[in-house]
């Protein structure tokens, strides 16, 4: 998995890489602040969005409910009826679940917790019923599942601990499988493919210590050989999850501008791919990091010094590193909300068993109005998430749609409502919620984790791309149209000429689109009657999707070119459009099951609707708070607090943190010597 914008998945080899002790290093002193001129700032600034915007996807061949949503166009018929699986994927993948099932209950989610590790025999028995090649195609030794099964296969496992889900996709959403199955050659696929199906576990290493979600800052070097053969790779990734147990990666190096050599062009250089077997001489794993959740998952920081790889072993060409990385997410990210919708299923069984055994005040407490406030909640968002997870991989197996704005808003909205159901089942549960599962087991009573699903949950926000990343991610595609209406309109630094024959150029795209903003088929109370009491809400997305656009415009006329920095703007547009697509992706689905006779399905109906009003309640407030906001006032006072201005408040408790150590540690100088701690898992 990876954090803030990247995928940070890593690893490390079965015989070659060492666990050394973090390098200690220098910094500024404790609590010293670090002062950068304007001008270098903006220059820093200017280079990072070159660097992302080069990396961007900017052609949409294929429609995108996602982007059309943005845009005020409420395309209902892009995710309903929700596409219907072939019969042989289904056979296929319930076979495959029923294996799995059997295998996953032979297993014990309490021992992982207890040993801070995923024990070697059930990774062997995950790779015996070829759990590491559910994405890979049968032809290379696979199982090829679709994105629907290979998430049903991850939310079972993550039941049993969510570090074998999150092993899982580290290796198959991010790790050597997705990004070779895509870009890679005949020849890579046919050599790493069929190892990576068989059980050997791979990462995807981008993350720095210094180079999270501003790839500019990656330092990790890639220099081509004088032989042209082969690439020497230098310098050290953070994050790098199942980093102590793989043995093939993929790595994003900034190669080095080079002229012709032996057969290889001469190259430009920029952020690069490579896979790169962790048995090569020069990887040390530095250390084994510990969170405060996800016990058992294998992440470290891993250094390269001099490593040589083949140059066979490029994915792609040169400087398409960063749009590789990008592009496997779209389809990765899918991981993340099948398990979290897991984690709210299970949630919702909890409340619900809980809530009608404990009793106080003479009835159970589920019937207390405070308590069902919550239940409702858990099970209408719990339905809520499964239904985002199921249309999303749905659509994205169908193949026929642009699913980037989907997936990075499925990643978004459930990381955020998951952890929201966990906090809930946690405050439901009261002090027995806040107490280990050991210790309620220790004194007899039934070893519930509450604790442990709000620790475990809570990664999946920062996990492939935080919060607040994913939220300019998708700013930026929603408000492209614009962009690329406005042209040099949004140039700080265009002409007067430049500016006026972009005006002329936007009135044309304007002059059509505003029009279709004023009404549309949610103004008609016989639209979607089809759909019984659920068409309301769909009239209400609607309306509420070309209200979202004309909000954007209007921010776009008011701020142009400096829209981009209004982030908590744009993260309030954002995220009423991530509540639009949920209600839209859960009516969907509640029509699925109904017209499919499914088990629940008349029941779903009303679980639906529940949802949407509750959904429409908090857009209601996202729409308020586009313009009543204190966020000019939070801006200066931040600056202020910056400043050391209330230094001042700190005064009166100790600071537990070491203050010595720097905020970021440099990386280590030399090779290491420390102990090889690399445990075999074949």
């Amino acid at each position: 998995m990876s954090t803030e914008t990247d995928p940070t998945t890593s690893a490390a080899p079965p015989a070659a890489p060492r666990v050394a002790p973090p390098a200690a290093g220098t910094g500024a002193a404790p609590g010293e602040p670090i002062t950068t001129p304007e001008s270098h700032k903006e220059a820093a600034w200017a280079e990072s969005r070159a660097v992302a915007e080069a990396s961007r996807q900017t052609e949409w061949e294929r429609p995108s409910f996602g982007k059309a949503l943005y845009l005020g166009d409420f395309q209902w018929d892009l995710i309903h009826p929700v596409p219907e699986p072939a019969a042989e994927d289904v056979e296929r993948g319930e076979a495959f679940l029923a294996r799995l099932r059997e295998l996953a209950a032979s297993m014990d989610g309490r021992r992982i917790e207890a040993e801070d590790r995923i024990p070697d025999e059930y990774l062997r028995a995950l790779a015996g019923v070829g759990a590491f090649g559910m994405k890979i195609p049968t032809e290379y030794g696979g199982l090829g599942l679709t994105l629907a099964y290979y998430g049903r296969a991850l939310m079972l496992l993550g039941s049993v601990h969510p570090s074998i889900g999150a092993l899982l996709s580290a290796h198959q959403s991010i790790g050597v499988p997705e990004p070779v199955k895509m870009f890679g050659s005949m020849e890579q696929k046919k050599t790493f493919l069929p190892r990576c199906a068989a059980g050997a576990v791979t990462a995807f290493l981008l993350t720095e210590p210094d180079a999270g979600s501003d790839p500019a800052r990656l330092t990790t070097t890639a220099r081509l050989a004088d032989d042209g053969e082969s690439y020497v790779l230098d310098g050290s990734k953070l994050w790098t999850t199942n980093g102590v147990i793989a043995e093939l990666v993929v790595i994003m190096a900034k190669v080095l501008p080079h002229e012709a050599a032996g057969d290889v062009p001469a190259g430009k250089g920029g952020i690069t791919a490579f896979v790169v077997d962790m048995a090569s001489p020069g990887i040390t794993v530095e250390n084994r990091n510990s969170f405060m959740g996800l016990k058992g998952l294998e992440n470290g920081v891993t250094r390269f010094d001099g490593v040589r790889v083949p140059a066979a072993n490029r994915v792609g060409r040169e400087g398409l590193g960063l749009k590789i990385a990008l592009t496997t997410l779209n389809t990765g990210r899918l991981s993340i909300p099948a398990l979290c919708a897991g984690g709210a299923k299970w949630a919702l069984k909890i409340a619900r068993e809980w809530s009608a055994a404990r009793v106080q005040w003479g009835r159970p407490i589920g019937e207390h109005e405070a308590v069902a406030s919550k239940i409702a909640f858990i099970a209408a968002t719990a339905f809520a998430l499964e239904s985002v997870f199921e249309v999303y991989a749905a659509v994205a197996d169908a193949g026929m749609k642009d699913v980037r704005i989907e997936a990075a808003l499925s990643k978004l909205w459930t990381s955020e409502m998951s952890y929201t159901v966990a906090d809930e089942l946690l405050q439901i549960r009261g002090g027995r919620g806040y107490e280990t599962a050991e210790s309620l087991r220790a004194r007899g009573e039934r070893a519930v984790p509450a604790e442990q699903l709000v620790r475990d949950l809570r990664i999946n926000r920062i996990f492939e791309g935080s919060t607040e990343i994913m939220r300019l991610l998708i700013a930026r595609e929603a408000v492209d149209a614009h962009l690329a209406a406005a042209g040099d309109l949004a140039r700080g630094d265009a002409t007067f000429a430049e500016k006026a024959r972009a005006a002329r150029d936007a009135s044309g795209f304007y002059a059509k689109w505003l029009p279709k903003l004023l009404a549309g088929e949610g103004n008609d109370p016989r639209a979607y009657r089809e759909h019984g009491p659920l068409g309301r809400h769909l009239r209400y997305i609607e309306r509420a999707s070309r209200r979202l656009a004309r909000h954007t415009f209007a921010g776009m006329g008011r701020w142009q070119a400096g829209l981009e920095r209004r982030q908590v703007f744009l993260g309030r547009v954002v995220d009423i459009g991530a509540e639009l697509f949920a209600m839209a992706a859960t009516c969907s689905r509640a029509e699925q099951l109904r017209s499919a006779g499914a088990p629940g399905a008349e029941s779903a109906r009303d679980l639906a609707e529940a949802f949407c009003g509750q959904s429409r309640r908090r857009i209601e407030t996202l729409f308020s708070s586009l313009w009543d906001n204190t966020d000019d006032a939070d801006r200066h006072l931040a600056r202020r607090v910056l400043a050391g201005d209330f230094a001042w408040l700190e005064e009166g408790v100790l600071d537990p943190s070491e203050g010595t150590g720097p905020w970021i540690a440099p990386p280590a100088a030399g090779p290491s010597t420390a102990a090889d701690v690399h445990r075999s898992v074949r």
